[in-house]
């Protein structure tokens, strides 16, 4: 069953033309996206910039002028300690806007960061404020995905307080494979990790040697396999066991028929 649901992830991200953005398949798990909408989203990616890995992107205590898609690596939401540690907040794939309210702060309350190289689009603040009311398909799709983050954050702290040491990389594993299969980046149930084991440590509140033990007794266990930045998931169903998970957390399902109807009933409007 968990193996046929990711096939149908990865074949509702093949069914979007290849011109599209990382943001345009992942926003069209919540709602169908016009022509129009599509190619709006790909205007708004089209401007490009580059960071190597290693880099942070904004920093802490940073004045935002834009938002920022992350067209193509991973990325980290991070803030040092006082004490020299750090704590990661969420990593961050294709498809993932850099805050998308973020510009209705003073300045930046945390950093973020390159894993690997990245691409990126800035969005000025004007465009994304323009698409709320104008675009209600679009709209709508940015407040789910700014739902789905908050999500994860709370999910990151019920893993935090309640998850011992395997159940806490076993759930985040498994949140990484929906999450790439979402945006079309998953091959079953293999994708990329660029992620070391300090931080993985740095996300999950362990040290660099309790995940090297949990991830040697995950992979003795036949659920996992990892080489050259690669992993794969031999069980994802004792794994989500293993860590209680449940991916509905993630919202992928799409919009409901009332909702949809709703979006309806505003575009006729506006095109009346």
């Amino acid at each position: 069953m968990v193996r046929a649901a990711a096939r149908n992830l990865d074949r509702h991200a093949a069914d979007v033309p290849p011109g599209n953005n990382p943001l345009t398949r992942k926003l069209s798990h919540f709602a169908p996206l016009s022509p129009s909408d599509r190619r709006l989203l790909n205007d708004l990616a089209s401007p490009e910039e580059r960071f190597p890995a290693d880099v942070d992107i904004v920093t802490e205590g940073m004045v935002p002028r834009s938002v920022f898609l992350l067209k193509e690596g991973m990325a980290m939401r991070y803030r040092n300690l006082p004490d020299g540690g750090r704590q990661i907040m969420t990593f961050l794939i294709p498809g993932d806007l850099c805050d998308m309210h973020v510009f209705l702060l003073k300045e930046m309350d945390h950093s973020i960061g390159t894993i690997t190289p990245v691409r990126v689009a800035p969005i000025l603040r004007e465009r994304i404020m323009g698409l709320f009311g104008a675009r209600p398909r679009i709209s709508a799709a940015l407040w789910w995905s700014s739902m789905q983050e908050e999500a994860m954050l709370r999910e990151r702290i019920v893993s935090l307080g309640r998850r011992d040491a395997r159940g806490r990389i076993a759930y985040l594993l498994c949140e990484l494979l929906w999450r790439h299969a979402a945006v079309g980046l998953t091959s079953g149930e293999v994708f990329q990790l660029p992620l070391t084991q300090t931080e993985l440590g740095d996300t999950l509140g362990l040290t660099p040697v309790h995940v090297n033990r949990v991830l040697k007794g995950l992979r003795e266990r036949g659920l996992i396999s990892m080489s050259q930045r690669t992993l794969r998931l031999l069980d994802v169903e004792q794994l989500q066991a293993l860590a209680g998970f449940n991916k509905d957390y993630l919202h992928l399902g799409g919009a409901s028929d009332e909702v949809m109807r709703y979006f309806d009933a505003l575009e006729e409007l506006q095109q009346a």
